[in-house]
């Protein structure tokens, strides 16, 4: 288990570069006043690990949040993804451009391909994600990317990208929350030495209305959502926390002063389906 003592510790990446163990996600936040207040808000918070995508359409916002801080950009971990319209070599190396601009950054942390298969590539996805990771490769070489790696990819995507492959992906940011733990996926991201990164750690909101978490929380005088943080670090995956509000936003930074215990994670861990589960790269419609 990673250290579990505040906010600012750290998951080392294969190719050491440290990664925060908790993330800030932006996904669904609007572009405009509300990302940008919002990321100030959780970097104020302590939060050095913010999380965005071109899909988003709110990078803008989220690099004038970071600007905005005054935190040294050395002090931050800041991760964006490449969209589905732009796999492929020269596409992918266009893309990493374009979101540094809108970020106002020279580099990001980590740069992630955001789903494998996209419906416009559907009919050959392997030669175009072997094309689009070798951009990621050269992306990394460049320093435009410290660390780079995969999202929502499954087993067989994976296996597939390894057969050209010179640099491991090392992180694969994934659907995961005790909804949806993606078990076999996530054995499979450990061993081969990916970070598991859980994006909707509270099942898009629809975890809170679970009664055994209800009563759980509590029990240990949290809120739901601090204890499936909690629960999330406690199973060595990265959750990526998103939330508009300062309050709730620094509530979700509050995960350090207490401990589940075995039998409380192995309740939590029985919870499947009950907010949702994952999207079917395969046959997801965008």
């Amino acid at each position: 288990m990673a250290h579990l003592t505040k906010l600012t510790d750290t998951y080392t990446l294969t190719n050491g570069v440290e990664i925060p163990i908790v993330g800030f996600g932006t996904w669904q936040t609007p572009d405009g006043e509300v990302a940008k207040q919002s990321v100030e808000a959780a970097i104020a918070a302590g939060y050095r690990h913010i999380d965005t995508a071109a899909a988003y359409g709110n990078e803008e916002s989220v690099g004038a949040g970071i600007k905005a801080s005054g935190v040294r950009r050395e002090d931050l971990f800041v991760t964006t993804k490449l969209w589905n319209e732009d796999h492929g070599y020269d596409a992918a190396k266009a893309a990493i451009d374009t979101s540094l601009t809108k970020l106002g950054l020279d580099y990001v942390d980590l740069y992630l391909i955001h789903w494998p298969n996209p419906i416009k590539f559907r009919d050959n996805w392997q030669a175009v994600n072997a094309e689009t990771w070798r951009a990621m490769e050269e992306i990394l070489k460049a320093g435009k990317a410290r660390a780079i790696g995969v999202s929502n990819f499954r087993q067989h995507h994976l296996e597939e990208l390894a057969k050209t492959a010179t640099v491991a992906p090392m992180v694969n940011q994934i659907f995961l929350n005790p909804s949806e733990m993606q078990p076999e996926l996530v054995a499979y991201n450990k061993a081969h030495g990916m970070l598991n990164e859980a994006y909707s750690p509270l099942g898009t909101g629809k975890i809170f209305a679970v009664p055994e978490l209800k009563k759980m929380a509590a029990r240990y005088h949290k809120s739901v959502a601090q204890l499936v943080l909690r629960w999330s670090l406690q199973n060595d995956f990265l959750p990526l926390p998103k939330s508009v509000h300062a309050q709730r936003i620094q509530e979700n930074a509050q995960l350090f002063d207490f401990e589940l215990s075995h039998h409380d994670m192995e309740v939590i861990d029985a919870l499947h389906g009950t907010a949702g589960t994952y999207t079917d790269p395969d046959t997801a419609t965008f």
